[in-house]
């Protein structure tokens, strides 16, 4: 029995890695192989004619790619990946930008959100309310609600919960006390104490007639759930999918994963943050030491936009629309002055926005005092390496917590690549030694901050689904920097001679790596 579920977890791992990105582009190179040995051979009246068309697609491929718009560190790697390898680059291109898939996504989120519009209108007293406190945040809320749809929420109560433990006990407590219906989407779930855990309540709770939906990416079909999971939740009276499943070859969307976590219950609650479900988040597995996560309890008005958002994600793979109206909650009907202003958002690679960044930059340029940051990973682009060291070179206090002890060895080499540029540009940078910083935080000021699913690389700025919440002028951001504080205390904070002495392989690695990070 131990030999066959052996065979079958190696199995999952070659599929894993022969689908994958990586898995293709080594395919593809074998192939351009192939086709440079053969065409001297088999091929010797035609190969002046291959050779002049292979040329003749990398040029229309190179000028094509120069044009586009978007991101200029996308377009560098890519240009670096035809030129060396013209064949194979040529064609991963080609395959990666086909995108039949992701357009359909796009028209139909496009749709969806017109859909859902009118369940998240603006109140403009709120705003005008805001232009009187802080106009810079007044600009973000503007920006978030009139080019988004996200609009910005007062009377909403936040709960900080500084790691997965807290607030897997307090999902626990809201989760029984479900009376409507249940959205739950997490990137990553796992069979074992903590999921089997909420499983059996949404199992009762549906058995009393809750409605719940669950839904989570398709990678975790690989290596952490059978295929047919859905079909086994089903029975149980839960309305389970995949997003973004898994298609070998044909699936364009697979690079474009659904990272958020979202909860939300009756849409009084809402959960989001960094926390999956799986027992390294709440260490009761450990992987890489101390697992350090970081979520936020929404109770309130702001949870009608986690419904929303939870739905406009739901309905992609669907026709039509459903009655949206239903999962409306009443809003507050006075006003409670000490709660501030709550703004939950997402980010999709399809909208032309770089939500998750936009936030990110907002809260680096307008802070005064200090902007201080969590994150498991620092893949950065131009733009966020200069606002970085600008920040600081403005009298502002930087600080980054990254992990000690990493999950992927290859995106830690290159996140230290940009080490020595940033201290030496007045960037603290701390390593938490007791373990693996999964938190995705920002705090400026005692009054701002922000808390979500959003990695500082380019993965969840520029490629994944994502969400977040931001919080301002709410007593729960002192909470915040309290925990970054904590936190601070048991990190080593590392220096220039401590990032030149590093070894010799590590360092090639992360410089080479660095190339191509926008498509790892």
């Amino acid at each position: 029995m131990k030999e066959q579920s052996t065979k079958a977890v190696a199995k999952k791992k070659f599929f894993k890695m022969v689908f994958s990105r990586a898995g293709i582009f080594v395919i593809l190179i074998l192939v351009q192989m192939l086709i440079f040995l053969g065409i001297p051979y088999y091929l010797k009246e035609y190969a002046t004619f291959i050779y002049s068309v292979m040329s003749l697609m990398e040029i229309i491929v190179l000028v094509y790619i120069i044009n586009t718009e978007g991101n200029p560190a996308f377009k560098l790697s890519w240009i670096l990946c035809v030129m060396a390898v013209p064949v194979v680059g040529t064609i991963f291109y080609i395959y990666v930008h086909l995108q039949l898939e992701t357009r359909f996504v796009q028209n139909r989120l496009a749709a969806l959100r017109m859909e859902t519009e009118p369940y998240m209108d603006q109140d403009q007293k709120i705003t005008d309310a805001l232009w009187e406190g802080k106009s810079a945040n007044a600009q973000l809320s503007y920006y978030l609600s009139h080019q988004l749809g996200f609009p910005t929420y007062r009377n909403t109560e936040a709960e900080y919960f500084p790691v997965g433990e807290a607030k897997f006990a307090s999902m626990i407590k809201e989760l029984e006390k479900a009376e409507k219906f249940i959205f739950m989407e997490y990137f990553i779930v796992e069979e074992g104490i903590m999921w089997n855990t909420i499983l059996e309540i949404l199992k009762r709770k549906a058995a009393e007639g809750v409605e719940v939906r669950f839904m989570y990416d398709g990678m975790c079909a690989f290596d952490l759930l059978p295929y047919s999971y859905p079909k086994k939740l089903q029975k149980y009276g839960i309305n389970c999918k995949m997003s973004n499943k898994i298609r070998p070859f044909v699936s364009t969307i697979q690079n474009n994963r659904d990272h958020r976590k979202i909860c939300v219950i009756d849409g009084q609650v809402g959960y989001v943050g960094g926390v999956n479900l799986a027992d390294e988040y709440i260490n009761e597995k450990e992987r890489f030491g101390h697992w350090k996560d970081t979520a936020v309890l929404l109770r309130g008005d702001a949870v009608q936009s986690l419904t929303m958002i939870f739905l406009q994600m739901w309905d992609v793979d669907m026709r039509g629309v459903e009655p949206y109206g239903k999962y409306l909650t009443k809003k507050a009907d006075t006003l409670n002055e000490k709660l501030g202003y709550v703004i939950p958002y997402a980010d999709s690679p399809f909208d032309h926005e770089n939500v998750g960044e936009e936030v990110y930059f907002h809260i680096l340029n307008h802070a005064k005092k200090y902007v201080h940051i969590m994150t498991p990973y620092l893949i950065l682009d131009n733009e966020m390496l200069t606002t970085l060291i600008r920040a600081a070179k403005s009298g502002i206090e930087v600080i980054i917590i990254m992990p000690h002890i990493p999950d992927k060895w290859y995106a830690f080499a290159v996140a230290k690549t940009y080490y020595k540029e940033l201290i030496e540009g007045g960037v603290q940078i701390y390593e938490y030694t007791p373990g693996f910083v999964h938190a995705k935080i920002f705090v400026s000021d005692d009054d701002t901050a922000t808390v979500g699913s959003i990695n500082l690389d380019f993965r969840s700025l520029y490629l994944h689904f994502e969400n977040g919440v931001f919080i301002y002028d709410n007593p729960e951001v002192q909470k915040v920097e309290d925990d970054f504080q904590n936190t601070l205390a048991k990190c080593h904070k590392v220096t220039v001679t401590e990032v030149r002495n590093r070894g010799i392989l590590m360092k090639m690695a992360g410089q080479i790596l660095r190339l191509v990070a926008p498509l790892m």
